[in-house]
């Protein structure tokens, strides 16, 4: 017994140890979305909808809930949102082509309509990220008329 107690203390120590290594956080401003909202034109409710169940994962400023602040918990964050922006950032988007950029909404609309985003691990904690069926037709739909713009763009390149 005596080493279990010994293994639980150490534990102990090792967690109150690891609360002073902390990732960087992702923590720049919502203002970095702007000229993807000002190219791509979502109606407000789109907007909100990018706000709460996007921004978090998939541009440069993320709202970090109270867990964010508990390790190793911040570790797994920091890694999803890293991963997240990598597969899209919509705050570096018009450094993007028209081409990755309408491949991207193609990506996007694929993602919502099959229920893959918001990631079910995302939505468990923030059930106002979690799309009713009417929401996934909002962002398709605009989605769709993206898509529709880069093509005529893309088109006119030529």
């Amino acid at each position: 017994m005596k080493t279990m107690k010994k293994i639980f203390y150490l534990i102990v120590i090792v967690l109150i140890v690891a609360q002073f290594f902390q990732p960087e956080k992702n923590e720049g401003s919502l203002a970095s979305v702007e000229p993807f909202y000002n190219e791509t034109k979502p109606s407000e409710e789109v907007k909100t909808i990018l706000k709460t169940a996007c921004f978090d994962c998939h541009s440069d400023a993320t709202n970090y809930p109270w867990y964010s602040k508990i390790t190793p918990v911040n570790y797994w964050l920091a890694d999803h949102i890293e991963d997240g922006k990598k597969h899209l950032n919509f705050s570096n988007w018009v450094s993007n082509s028209v081409k990755r950029k309408d491949h991207k909404m193609d990506e996007l609309i694929e993602e919502i309509e099959e229920h893959k985003m918001p990631l079910e691990s995302y939505t468990l904690i923030h059930k106002d990220a979690k799309l009713s069926e009417s929401q996934i037709e909002a962002v398709t739909t605009w989605a769709k008329m993206v898509r529709v713009s880069y093509g005529i763009e893309a088109f006119s390149e030529h």
